[in-house]
C-alpha cells in the first residue's frame, strides 16, 4: 500500500504534485491546520504530515497519529511541534534549513540599512507631506562593527555581505572554528568581546535554553554606547521591557526586530519607540522562499518514506539516501542484534555497549545505535522504534556507550552488542555478507554462523551427545519444520548453544517438551522481523 500523506498548510502545488509523482498518496487541505478538532479526527489515516507554522502539533493531535512516521516543516522553526511528545510517539520530526536561509539573511541586512538610516519613520513622514530632512541623520554601515551571535546557515550568509559592505565582521558562535572563521575573513571572539566593540548586532542563533534571554538586561547594558540590534531569529533572545528602557535612555540608538517573544505581536515594549523598525515575522517570507522549503519538505518527506532516507531531522540522526543503500542491511542487523538480547533479558537493563569493527565503524553509528536500541526495547515496548528507542532509554536511566575501531578479526566488519543488568552481562555479535544477509556469528563468545529468520528457537546446554538428535527429532514429530540449524560450543564438554531457524512458530507444548527432558539450560523462542 502506497504511503499517505497530509498536506495540513499552505503548499504549493508544485510540492503537492512531488509526493504524487513519487507514487505517494496526498489529501492537501490547506486549511485544516486551523480546526486542530478535525486534524485530531483524521490524522490516524496518515503516514505523513506537511506543514507550515499554521498546523499545531500537539501532544493530543499525536496521541491520535496512531500511523504516522513523519512530520516535515516547511521552514525553519518548529516550535508550532511536540516534538518531545513526537520523540515518544517514534514519530520523525524535520524541518528545512537551507531553504530560507538566503531570504532571512537579506532580511537581516534590510532591516540594518532600514534602522541605520530611519528609513521606516522617513517614508512615513514624508508621506505625511513633512519634510523633515533634518530629523532624520543617519549612520553609514562601511567601516562599522558588525557583531553576529550565531554564524551557521544563516549568520554565514550575513558575515559574507556585511564584508561586502565593508564592514568589520565579529563573531559570537561556540561551535565556529579559529579556522572556518578565518577562511570566512571574519574574527571569532566572546560574547563580551563582540558587546564591548560592535556598532550593529544581529541575532542568528535558534531558540534553546543555551540562547534564550541571551541578550539580557545585564548583556544588553554592556553594548557600546549608540549600538543598533538586529534580531531576525527567534522571539525570546532579547529582553525587549530592557532593550525598550535603553532605547529610551539613548544608550542604544535603535533596533530592528522581525520576531517578537509572543506572536502575532499585538503589543510589544518596543511598539511606537523611536528608531525601532518592526515587520511581522517576514524574514522567511519571499515568493522563491517559500517554493524552496515547499519542494523541499515534498523531497525529504517521500524519501524517508519510501527509501528510509532521513534529511534534517531534529529528533534522528540524519541518514542520507546514499547512505540508506549502503547501511540498510547494517541497520537490520543492529536492530537484529537488539532484538536476540531483548527477547532474553527479563531483569531492569543498566547499560548498552556496542561496539563496531571494521568497515561498519566508518558508517554512521548514530543511525546504527538507534536501530541497536530499538531492538533492544521491543519486548517490552512493541511500538518502539529508532526515532523513541533513545528518548525511552534515556528515561530509564540506561548508560549507552559505543566503541569502534579497526579490523581485528577474520570479518571485514562486524557490529557487538552487550547488555549489562545487576545479574548478568549478555552480548552478541554479527555481520552482514556479501549476499546482503545479516548473520549472528557470536554469541556468549561462542562462534557461530546462523542465517536469521523469521521464527527461530535458541538453546543452551552442557557440550554432551545426542542434543542434535534430540531437537531435529522432537521437531520433526511435532511437524516444525528447520530451515537451518547452527551449533557452537565454548570447548569440548562445555557450554553449548544451538540456533534454529524454523519456518513457523513453534507452538508452546513442544516447548514444554524440550524442557522436561532436563538436557536444556534455556529453550527460548525468538521472533524477528526480517522483512
Amino acid at each position: 500500500m502506497a504511503p499517505k500523506v497530509l498536506v495540513s498548510d499552505k503548499l504549493s502545488p508544485t510540492a503537492v504534485q512531488i509526493f504524487r509523482d513519487r507514487g505517494i498518496e496526498v489529501d492537501f487541505e490547506p486549511d485544516l491546520g486551523k480546526d486542530k478538532d478535525r486534524l485530531a479526527e483524521v490524522i490516524g489515516k496518515y503516514d505523513g504530515l506537511a506543514i507550515r507554522s499554521a498546523t499545531k502539533v500537539t501532544e493530543k493531535i499525536l496521541a491520535a497519529a496512531d500511523n504516522l512516521k513523519v512530520v516535515g516543516r516547511a521552514g525553519i522553526g518548529t516550535d508550532n511541534v511536540d516534538k518531545d511528545a513526537a520523540s515518544k510517539k517514534g514519530v520523525i520530526v524535520m524541518n528545512t534549513p537551507f531553504g530560507n536561509t538566503i531570504t532571512t539573511a537579506e532580511h537581516a541586512i534590510a532591516m540594518m540599512f532600514a534602522v541605520a538610516r530611519q528609513i521606516p519613520e522617513a517614508s512615513a513622514s514624508t508621506h505625511a507631506g513633512k519634510w523633515e530632512k533634518s530629523k532624520f541623520m543617519g549612520v553609514e554601515l562601511t567601516n562599522k562593527t558588525l557583531g553576529v551571535i550565531g554564524a551557521g546557515n544563516i549568520g554565514s550568509i550575513v558575515c559574507d555581505r556585511a564584508r561586502a559592505l565593508r564592514m568589520k565582521v565579529l563573531a559570537y558562535d561556540p561551535f565556529l572554528s579559529e579556522e572556518k572563521a578565518e577562511k570566512m575573513q571574519i574574527e571569532k571572539v566572546e560574547l563580551e568581546d563582540l558587546l564591548a566593540r560592535a556598532d550593529f548586532i544581529t541575532l542568528h542563533v535558534p531558540l534553546t535554553d543555551a540562547t534564550r534571554n541571551v541578550l539580557s538586561r545585564e548583556n544588553l547594558e554592556k553594548t557600546k554606547p549608540g549600538v543598533r540590534i538586529i534580531n531576525c531569529a527567534r522571539g525570546g533572545l532579547v529582553d525587549e521591557e530592557a532593550l525598550a528602557d535603553l532605547l529610551k535612555s539613548g544608550h542604544i540608538a535603535g533596533a530592528a526586530f522581525d520576531v517578537f517573544s509572543v506572536e502575532p505581536a499585538r503589543e510589544n515594549p518596543l511598539f511606537d519607540l523611536p528608531n525601532v523598525v518592526c515587520t511581522p515575522h517576514l524574514g522567511a517570507a519571499t515568493t522563491e522562499a517559500q517554493e524552496n522549503v515547499a519542494l523541499q519538505v515534498a523531497e525529504q518527506m517521500s524519501n524517508y518514506l519510501l527509501t528510509g532516507a532521513v534529511e534534517n531531522a531534529l529528533n534522528m540522526p540524519s541518514v542520507t539516501a546514499e547512505e540508506a543503500k549502503v547501511m540498510g542491511p547494517w541497520v537490520k542487523l543492529a536492530g537484529h542484534l537488539g532484538s536476540f538480547i531483548g527477547q532474553l533479558t527479563d531483569e531492569p537493563i543498566k547499560a548498552i555497549n556496542i561496539l563496531y569493527d571494521g568497515a561498519v565503524a566508518e558508517m554512521n553509528l548514530e543511525a546504527l545505535n538507534c536501530a541497536a536500541i530499538a531492538g533492544i526495547m521491543k519486548k517490552s515496548n512493541p511500538d518502539v522504534n529508532m526515532v523513541s528507542a533513545p528518548v525511552i532509554a534515556k528515561d530509564k536511566g540506561i548508560q549507552i556507550s559505543t566503541t569502534n575501531q579497526d579490523q581485528s578479526g577474520a570479518f571485514d566488519a562486524y557490529i557487538k552488542v552487550t547488555v549489562v543488568t545487576d545479574k548478568r552481562e549478555r552480548s552478541i555479535a554479527g555481520t552482514v555478507f556479501s549476499d546482503g544477509k545479516p548473520r549472528f556469528i557470536q554469541i556468549k563468545g561462542i562462534n557461530i554462523d546462523a542465517e536469521i529468520g523469521a521464527h527461530m528457537l535458541y538453546t543452551t546446554n552442557e557440550d554432551v551427545p545426542g542434543i542434535i538428535g534430540l531437537l531435529g527429532n522432537t521437531m520433526g514429530k511435532n511437524g516444525v519444520n528447520i530451515a537451518n540449524f547452527t551449533l557452537g560450543r565454548s570447548d569440548v564438554g562445555g557450554e553449548a548453544i544451538a540456533l534454529l531457524y524454523v519456518d513457523n512458530p513453534i507452538p508452546a507444548d513442544v516447548l514444554k517438551t524440550l524442557e522436561s527432558t532436563g538436557m536444556f539450560q534455556q529453550v527460548k523462542p525468538l521472533a524477528f522481523d526480517v522483512v
